[in-house]
């Protein structure tokens, strides 16, 4: 019996990838760059599996391109990317890698919190450069962080485990929720407050998104959302980048409406809007959220699991059209 053919669309750790091979015939990008569109859809035409990324749009013109398709695998926890109910329509079992990647994105929002708060790149550039003269009491003044109010814009698996994290830091924490139903983890360990967005806006000292990109959250933080928070407060996004309108961020962070922003998404990756990249308010990553060995690792080795697992005819762990199951 021939065995499956698979395509990954970019290299991904080498477990995974070993997962892969044995049990099919596995041909991969190995650059770290996304193909052009005509390249993928050629180099998926004969094969049964997909291994993709965020990158790529998979859509009808995807699968009409794939006829021999019987799964794809999402490496990573966000799937607008994926047309699902074309997926569904088609019987094409699709599916993400939540979960192994919580730990890892939260513990990038409160380093990117953490390093506007308190001016960390600024210092550094300032030291890199020689031009410090010494320590003096008006320098690099920042925001404490102990005490103050946190709101989490969408309490979901990532959202709540950084809130979690803020146990140590004394914070009163808000938040909402895409369902509108309060968190019973969040209330219990924390006595947090399940509140309106323009609530979370009004009393928040630190916002941090993790909401997932729909059509209700699209440019959610506008020019109207900013005017809505504390002047000195900070805004970091660790979800989606389209939840926030970047061009009105730019304004109000270069008109100190807010006070900082740190950001690890953007609204069209991988360009930044005109003007980000030059402000001394904003902290920007490309995109590493979820950007540790061990996170990468179990996320290729779950991505990997699932495709195998579809491609046998059996429900991925983490599929997102499970009713082709039912």
């Amino acid at each position: 019996m021939s065995r499956p053919r698979i395509y990954v669309t970019r290299r991904i750790p080498e477990p995974g990838l070993d997962l892969l091979r044995q049990a099919a015939e596995v041909d991969m990008n190995p650059g770290d760059a996304p193909l052009p569109r005509a390249e993928l859809l050629a180099r998926v035409a004969d094969c049964e599996g997909v291994l993709g990324l965020l990158t790529e749009r998979i859509d009808a013109e995807f699968f009409d391109a794939a006829p021999r398709l019987r799964g794809y695998a999402n490496y990573a926890v966000g799937f607008d990317n994926i047309d699902v109910p074309e997926a569904t329509r088609r019987r094409i079992p699709v599916s993400n890698t939540p979960d192994v990647l919580t730990d890892a994105t939260a513990e990038c929002a409160w380093a990117l919190l953490f390093a506007v708060a308190r001016r960390v790149v600024e210092g550094d550039g300032v030291m890199r450069s020689g031009a410090w003269s010494g320590w003096g009491p008006l320098q690099f003044l920042g925001a404490g962080v102990t005490g103050k109010t946190l709101g989490i814009v969408g309490a979901g698996r990532i959202g709540s485990a950084m809130a979690l994290m803020s146990r140590g830091f004394r914070m009163p924490v808000v938040y909402t929720t895409g369902s509108g139903r309060p968190s019973e983890v969040l209330d219990r360990e924390l006595g947090a407050e399940l509140v309106s967005f323009d609530e979370l806006l009004r009393r928040s000292d630190f916002i941090s998104v993790h909401a997932p990109l729909n059509e209700g959250t699209r440019h959610l933080f506008d020019a109207e959302a900013f005017a809505r928070m504390k002047p000195s407060a900070i805004l970091v996004n660790t979800g989606r980048g389209p939840v926030i309108d970047e061009a009105a961020l730019v304004d109000a962070l270069r008109e100190r409406r807010i006070a900082g922003a740190g950001l690890d998404v953007y609204e069209r990756e991988p360009a930044m809007a005109p003007g980000l990249g030059k402000l001394d308010n904003a902290v920007v990553l490309p995109h590493v959220g979820s950007g540790t060995r061990e996170s990468r690792t179990d996320m290729a080795t779950l991505a990997a699991r699932n495709l195998l697992a579809m491609l046998d005819g059996k429900r991925p762990e983490t599929c997102l059209n499970p009713e082709l199951y039912a």
